[in-house]
């Protein structure tokens, strides 16, 4: 009967590394959001809160596969 393979507990480069690239890209985001606020507010009151809801859950729809990818080292 042969041992179950154990985990491999030791430390990666790509969690930093992620948690970085992650409040840098979220900084970007937030800037890129806030600089379209002009533009945005020129709209009506219910399509303005439209648009930052959508503004407000769109950086979560790439976040799962990020998060995998740290933990695991693939995409999916």
């Amino acid at each position: 009967m042969t041992q179950p393979e154990k985990p491999d507990w030791r430390p990666t480069w790509r969690k930093p590394i992620g948690i970085l690239a992650l409040v840098v890209a979220l900084c970007v985001y937030v800037f890129l959001a806030a600089s379209a606020s002009a533009l945005i507010g020129n709209l009506h009151v219910l399509v303005q809160t439209l648009v930052y809801v959508i503004l407000g859950t769109a950086w979560l729809l790439p976040l799962r596969r990020f998060l995998i990818w740290m933990e695991t080292g693939r995409w999916g």
